[in-house]
């Protein structure tokens, strides 16, 4: 009887890691970036928001992992960096907060990653993915994001950010 559960226990354990493994084998990364301009004149506690439409380069990321959007089961957002790219010497000292939401014409508007209390005076800022399933939106061909930011000086220049996104990827086998 003893024996009877071991093995059961053994077969068990075996096919709880070889599944663990499988996912890892169909698991990979889809990098995207987008591009937004924080328009110059906005007085300080003031929120702005701002979207930008951005394509998707789901599909060949698909195909390069011999895989498609049908076999896609989970895509979640694993890093967003926000990186200022003009003005050059520009820090993100300025922002308080800022929220990002993902969109497309035919899914609802979802938070995709935010930072609070922002205190850096760096030009790059690594924001909170939230562990909303991404699928619908990555597998688009492209989606919206949208930018709600607070700010705590007043910003005298346009400010372009580029936001880099690292979304996780898996697929089923079959």
């Amino acid at each position: 009887m003893i024996t009877k559960k071991l093995i059961a226990v053994a077969i068990f354990g075996i096919l709880a890691i070889s599944c663990s493994v499988v996912d890892d084998l169909l698991t990979f990364s889809i990098d995207n970036e987008a591009s937004v301009t924080i328009p110059a004149g906005f007085p300080v506690n003031t929120p702005l928001d701002f979207s930008a439409e951005t394509p998707s380069n789901s599909s060949t990321v698909f195909e390069n992992n011999n895989t498609n959007a049908d076999k896609v089961k989970d895509v979640r957002l694993k890093e967003l960096k926000m990186t200022i790219t003009n003005p050059a010497n520009k820090s993100f000292s300025f922002l308080k907060s800022i929220h990002l939401y993902i969109s497309t014409n035919d899914s609802n508007e979802i938070e995709l990653a935010y930072l609070d209390n922002i205190n850096s005076t760096s030009s790059t800022i690594t924001l909170t993915p939230t562990s909303e399933k991404l699928d619908i939106y990555v597998k688009a061909p492209s989606f919206r994001l949208r930018v709600s930011a607070v700010t705590k000086e007043t910003v005298t220049e346009n400010i372009t950010v580029k936001a880099d996104m690292r979304f996780q990827v898996t697929a089923d086998p079959f």
